[in-house]
């Protein structure tokens, strides 16, 4: 078979056409309707070398669920099917770490074409762990080792940025794009008192990594 596809699409019409469609185009694709499924299945062995995810889904927001997927190391391209066309929703999905996006309605000749060529440009990497932290994009949620802790939408997508490049410096202004609307005005002091929240949060999972300031520039999980 060819590359490994893993689809979420609630429209069972709609994930039926995909996976026939797909698996003709000679991919080999699986499919489930909704982010908790995509999640439980994106560690499935072999990896899937692509994901195919719709923005809309009936748990969850498709770019938090990208977003989840990058938390925890997965760099496999991830192409978006969207309804959305405006300028700040195709921004938002490139900064959710999706890698391409088809609108709806779409022909399927688009999506094995684009497909292609994100195969071609981008390689699967191994994923790794951060720590044993989990992110659940369709309870808003983070776990480690057994204890979970509620987060509001804006702490999910702080924690999903920084989580995706573990020891490494992410600016405010980084974090801002990926946490806030598009032309949301939001100052410093703002992503403080949410890192600060997620600082507390982090520390009642007991052995979840930590949030570390780097002064003048941002934060980075360690």
């Amino acid at each position: 078979m060819g590359p490994k596809l893993l689809i979420v699409e609630d429209d069972v019409a709609l994930r039926g056409v995909l996976v026939r469609s797909l698996r003709a185009e000679g991919f080999d694709p699986s499919a489930v309707a909704t982010g908790r499924e995509l999640m439980e299945r994106a560690g499935d062995q072999p990896q899937p070398e692509a994901f195919v995810i719709d923005i809309g889904l009936p748990d969850a927001d498709g770019r938090d669920v990208c977003q989840a997927l990058r938390s925890q190391g997965v760099r496999a391209p991830v192409l978006f099917l969207t309804a959305r066309d405006a300028l700040t929703d195709r921004l938002s999905g490139f900064k959710a770490g999706g890698d391409d996006y088809v609108i709806k309605p779409f022909d399927i000749e688009e999506v094995v074409a684009r497909l292609q060529a994100l195969l071609r440009r981008n390689g699967v990497d191994a994923a790794y762990e951060v720590s044993g932290l989990e992110l659940d994009p369709s309870e808003l949620s983070v776990s480690c080792e057994g204890a979970s802790r509620s987060l509001t939408p804006t702490e999910f997508r702080l924690l999903a940025a920084l989580a995706a490049r573990p020891g490494k410096a992410i600016s405010r202004e980084e974090l801002i794009a990926t946490a806030w609307p598009y032309g949301a005005i939001v100052h410093d002091n703002t992503v403080d008192v949410y890192v600060a929240r997620l600082r507390r949060k982090l520390r009642e999972l007991g052995a979840a990594p930590a949030i570390a300031t780097v002064r003048g520039l941002g934060y980075r999980l360690q």
